[in-house]
């Protein structure tokens, strides 16, 4: 089994599977998964909404940017990170260094399927989610369009078959699988 050499980071929108696909990815891989958004919820003891609606976007920001630079120095990982987390330049020059980013590319019509009727997204709290994800996803493409790598989701694609690209993916990075 190929041994993981460097952190890899799931990018992409809220949908794209970066939990799911992060779980089967470290499973497959060996490693451990973490998941910034819980582990700020873990530090900070309320919900990503309660922070959002205390503190505001940019303390949360702050708080996510700390969380993945602790986990980028940790022991390598998959690491699975809020939809936003990758339009900072600093976390995408933080991920570049010391991991490997992966863009789950999934179209706005299988996210808009996959996010509808969740209420724990905070920036879809709006008198149109659809329109309102419709804004965040051309926003946030060209950052994401940034990542090393991108593998594209579908919805006839399994979480294990999704996974599995990925690792294909990272067999390209010598770099990153080791073995």
């Amino acid at each position: 089994m190929a041994r993981l050499a460097k952190t890899v980071v799931l990018v992409g929108m809220m949908g794209a599977g970066k939990t799911a696909v992060g779980t089967a990815l470290a499973r497959q891989l060996g490693v451990e998964f973490r998941d910034s958004d819980e582990e700020i919820v873990r530090a900070a003891n309320r919900s990503i909404a309660e922070i959002f609606e205390r503190d505001g976007e940019p303390f949360f920001r702050a708080r996510e940017t700390e969380v993945i630079s602790r986990l980028l120095r940790g022991t390598p990982c998959v690491l699975s990170t809020g939809g936003g987390a990758f339009l900072s330049e600093t976390n995408r020059q933080m991920i570049h260094d010391v991991g490997v980013s992966v863009w789950l590319r999934a179209d706005l019509d299988l996210l808009w399927q996959r996010v509808r009727h969740k209420t724990t997204r905070p920036l879809l709290r709006t008198p149109n989610p659809r329109e309102t994800l419709r804004e965040l996803y051309e926003a946030r493409q060209p950052f994401y369009s940034k990542a090393d790598l991108a593998v594209d989701s579908a919805a006839e694609r399994s979480v294990e078959d999704m996974a599995a690209r990925v690792v294909e993916a990272l067999a390209e990075r010598p770099d990153v699988l080791e073995g």
